[in-house]
Order: structure tokens, then sequence, then C-alpha cells
């Protein structure tokens, strides 16, 4: 008698719920119409901040869309709707926007919300499951999620409707920053810490420069430029011409494969012509792009075609990961 799968069921399901809530999400996406178009425009057109706002499960999606706008170029806040209603509602001013999240659309927490956001002329942009509902009737922009099961058993936990919720937002904060013309620039200033942060920062707050920069000219012997590079320790020498134009490179690989050749050769004859170079306002993320790509290790910062600096892979986030 063969014993069914327990794993193999367990597994199942869970593959069930995520499909489940995939296919809400498509719903979703199917559903966006004029209202999106909308609520980006009233976003757009924020003098102020955006208040998000929710309770329960909603809170805590909301808290979330908040932050993402917030790193995102859009000044936004989250306030809780339990506390909105004990004195909290006094950071909303005119000018703001508020973003409420409910699934119901009646919770009875939003109504003295509602009635404070349109005494201060701060529209609503609504996110919840009731067209009909106090909620959505009091909005200037209703996003109203698709109908659809909460995914589970029994069907209680909010899950599906969580998501969508959070999907939204995001779909929101995209645009939103997208029309901003917000770019990877912008983010790396609002995220100066972690990994991120240093992947975001321009090359020129890593790089070696100054008496660090292993530079040659082109005449000079290998065996004088084995010394620089030995002293600078970077693995690299450049080669510049007599105009102080970078010409070439030397890698410590250039010299082990060139071994054979002897060192009575000129940096010129060593050097591999036009290398691949940065800027110092290029993002460290794109340099490792190049590394990646071309599988190498160090990159020279050139401005105005002159070398100012070295990144080496090591001073980046790849090698901290």
């Amino acid at each position: 008698m063969t014993l069914p799968d327990a794993g193999a069921s367990i597994r199942e399901f869970g593959r069930q719920m995520v499909h489940d809530e995939a296919r809400a999400l498509d719903a979703l996406a199917d559903s966006l119409g004029p209202e999106f178009e909308t609520a980006v425009r009233l976003l757009l057109d924020c003098k102020g901040k955006l208040i998000v706002s929710g309770l329960g499960k909603s809170g805590h999606v909301g808290r979330k869309i908040a932050a993402t706008f917030a790193s995102t170029g859009t000044t936004a806040t989250f306030l809780h709707l339990a506390e909105a209603i004990h004195g909290d509602l006094g950071m909303a001013c005119a000018g703001d926007v508020g973003l409420l999240i409910s699934q119901s659309g009646e919770t009875a927490e939003l109504q003295p919300v509602i009635d404070h956001f349109a005494h201060i002329g701060a529209p609503v942009i609504a996110i919840t499951g009731n067209a009909r509902s106090m909620l959505g009737e009091a909005a200037a922009a209703a996003l109203v999620l698709p109908h659809w099961p909460e995914v589970g058993p029994e069907a209680v936990a909010p899950t599906t409707s969580t998501t969508m919720t959070l999907a939204l937002g995001d779909a929101l904060a995209m645009t939103v920053m997208r029309e901003k013309g917000f770019t990877r620039t912008d983010f790396g200033r609002l995220h100066p810490g972690g990994t991120l942060g240093l992947r975001l920062r321009p090359v020129k707050r890593l790089m070696h420069g100054g008496d660090a920069l292993p530079l040659v000219d082109s005449g000079t012997s290998m065996h004088d430029a084995i010394v620089v590079m030995t002293e600078k320790r970077l693995g690299v020498v450049g080669v510049t011409d007599r105009d102080g134009r970078l010409v070439g490179v030397i890698t410590d690989g250039d010299l082990r494969r060139n071994i054979e050749r002897g060192l009575d050769h000129s940096a010129a004859e060593f050097m591999t012509a036009d290398p691949k170079v940065v800027a110092p306002d290029d993002l460290v993320d794109d340099a490792l792009d190049l590394f990646e790509e071309y599988r190498i290790t160090a990159l020279f910062v050139v401005e105005d075609e002159r070398p100012v600096g070295v990144l080496h892979i090591h001073d980046t986030p790849a090698a901290r990961a």
C-alpha cells in the first residue's frame, strides 16, 4: 500500500495559494481605468505630503506604501487610523493628499478622517473593495479592488485583498516616480546606507585618487611601470600620452601573459589600448556592470580624457556581499 506524500500535498497547497493570488493580481491589472490616472495626477499635483492611512492589515500595508513613496521622491507619511481620531489628524494640512485604505470602506474610524480632509480641502484617494461604500463615494479617485476570494482555509484572513492593495500602492508609486523623472541617482541620495546605498553612490566617492593613482607615460620602461604598479598596490597601471590623456592600461594579468617577452619594452608596447573607463559622477552600479561584463577588476576614472582615479572591484559592494 502506497502512503500519500504529505510533503507534496503541502507544497501543492502552497503553490495553489500563490497561483490564486497571482491570478488576482492579473485581474487587478486588467481593472485599472481612468480612476488610476486621476489618482496619479492628484499625487503629481500634491504641494504638501501624501498621508497614507489604514487600520489592521490595511494599516500594515499602508505603512509599506508610504515608505515606498517616501523613498522614490514623494514626501509621504503613515497615519494610523485609530490614532488619527485621537489627535494625530493635526498632521494633515491644506495641500496634502490622503490615501485611505479599507477593504469594506465602512470602517467607523474613517468618517471623521474623511470629514477632516474635506474640511481642509485635501483630496482623498481610496483603495477599497466597495465602490459604493462611505470611503468609495467620498474619494476624488476611488481605486476599487476586483472581487476575488481571500485565499486559504475558510477564506477569512486578509490575503488576496492585501496583496492586491500592496501591488496597487507599488503601481501608484512607480508611476509617479516615472512621471517625476526620479532617477537612480536621486534614489541613491535617499538611500545612503547599506549595500544599496553604496551601489548608488557616484564612483568618485570610492575611487583611489591623488598620490594613490598608478600612472606612467607611454615611453616608461616596463621595469619602471612594474615598480609603480607594485607601489600603488591596485594591480593596474595607467599609461598616458604627453598631454596626460589615458591611452591604455597594464594589469598584472597582462604581465603574466607577456612575461616571456621580457621587460625590455616600453609601457606602450605592453598596454591594452582604449581601456574601459567611467566618469567621476557615474554610479558604482554602472561600474559593477562593466566589471561583470568584461571580467576586469579595476577601472580608471576619467574626466576630460585624463585619469583622476581608479575604482577597484574590492572597494565596491560586490566585494562586501
